[in-house]
């Protein structure tokens, strides 16, 4: 089939993209901008138009869009003119999850992270990640497997269209409650149905409301893991712990990795022994923009980072915390770019509450993710933090400078600093 794909440069979609791509079909695909991402298909062989353009739309046999492209895009518009039959990305999910044993996993947190770990230890499984593993060097591992592990998403309700063998869930935090229409109780369903349509279930204990569930599952605690130690091998973060009479050593720091961890483990004693996934699970090497350390030398270190909800950047800032003491830096910086007016002003309270403890808090404008603009007074609700504000940040060699107007106006070149956000801020961390 010929597919055209609007949004390809999505995580999400630029996984469906190449999955489907390597079945044989012929895929095309269009975006706002150029992003690495982007490029990176384009050199897999996937014509990629750049913005959208209706000329895009070419007879395909199949267009699916992203769950951001709404009904005026002019492609969407085009390809309907055509009478080419269109489909969302959560209606595309039927065509690569309905005849695969699905590890699949979700959660308001996390869920990249133990996808990642997961498909480490399913050495053949093909997987789809809503991040790049560093193990592959990709989003997508296809192989002849009959088990897949999958990233499910929450935040359209898709994950319940997963078709799931293993339902693996991290946590049930509410988040995205503008597409459940703040009704807690269609959000929880949600979960119930995912879990209860499992031949296998995985949850997080500490979590009250999947610990409230009356469903036969396999339930994990940050409280089972022992002897949790941290430790720096070859400028990488390491954590080693002890669970159920086994050593595990996996990358990264903090206790929300032991507990992604254990999600995994747990996950996969379904199919092999615990001496294998421990073996397994050191192959896991992290993932992009997950505590992405992109310089570390000289005394400055700058950390990329996807955390964007304030339980997120608090964990994170954990494990910051405790690499800076190992790597002998003084002070943490954290930059800053919000994710969205919506979320932004649901969790305020808690954004004010999560940068505890850094020394400097430098905040970029709202990536508003086609958000409308509103009104939020940052520099009286952060007054408590020593503040900055920047248009935007450039990375260069052991330094980022910080820019206003169109001018810099100071540079860091020492301490460690973290960038915060799901927007563009990762490619202003890297240059």
């Amino acid at each position: 089939m010929r597919i055209h794909f609007i949004g390809i440069g999505g995580i999400g979609l630029s996984a469906i993209a190449r999955v489907l791509k390597s079945e044989g079909h012929i895929i095309t695909g269009s975006d706002l901008y150029h992003t690495s991402l982007t490029d990176k298909l384009q050199k897999e062989g996937i014509a990629i138009t750049i913005p959208h353009n209706s000329d895009a739309i070419n007879n395909q046999d199949l267009v699916i869009y992203s769950a951001v492209v709404k009904e005026n895009n002019v492609e969407r518009i085009e390809a309907k003119r055509q009478k080419i039959k269109t489909i969302s990305r959560r209606e595309s999910l039927k065509f690569f999850l309905e005849n695969k044993k699905v590890y699949s996993v979700c959660g308001a947190h996390g869920k990249s992270t133990t996808t990642a770990m997961l498909a480490s230890v399913f050495q053949n499984a093909n997987a789809i990640i809503g991040a790049e593993s560093k193990e592959f060097g990709s989003n997508v591992r296809v192989t002849n497997s009959e088990y897949l592990v999958f990233e499910a998403d929450e935040s359209d309700g898709s994950f319940v269209d997963s078709n799931p063998y293993c339902a693996i869930v991290t946590n049930s935090e509410p988040e995205h409650m503008e597409y459940y229409n703040y009704d807690y109780e269609l959000f929880y369903n949600h979960y119930k149905k995912f879990l209860s349509i499992a031949k296998f279930r995985v949850i997080n204990k500490d979590d009250k409301f999947l610990n409230s569930l009356n469903l036969d599952s396999k339930k994990v605690s940050i409280k089972d893991a022992k002897n949790i130690q941290y430790e720096i091998i070859e400028k990488n973060p390491k954590t080693t712990f002890e669970y159920r009479n086994q050593k595990f050593e996996v990358y990264g720091f903090g206790e929300h990795i032991v507990l992604d961890a254990l999600m995994v483990i747990e996950s996969a004693n379904f199919e092999m022994s615990l001496e294998e996934i421990s073996d397994n699970l050191k192959n896991f090497k992290g993932i992009k923009k997950r505590f992405d350390i992109l310089q570390n030398a000289n005394n400055f270190v700058l950390i990329d980072d996807y955390a964007h909800h304030p339980t997120e950047i608090k964990a994170t800032l954990h494990s910051a915390r405790i690499f800076a003491l190992l790597n002998g830096n003084d002070k943490i910086i954290a930059v800053w770019q919000p994710h969205k007016y919506s979320r932004t002003i649901d969790n305020l309270n808690e954004f004010i509450e999560c940068f505890e403890g850094v020394n400097e808090l430098i905040i970029l404008p709202v990536w508003s993710a086609g958000e409308e603009e509103k009104e939020i007074n940052f520099r009286e609700s952060f007054k408590r933090y020593n503040l900055k504000f920047a248009d935007k940040i450039q990375a260069q060699n052991g330094k980022i400078s910080l820019i206003k107007d169109n001018e810099v106006f100071e540079e860091i070149s020492e301490n460690l600093v973290i960038g915060f956000g799901a927007g563009d801020i990762t490619y202003q961390l890297r240059g």
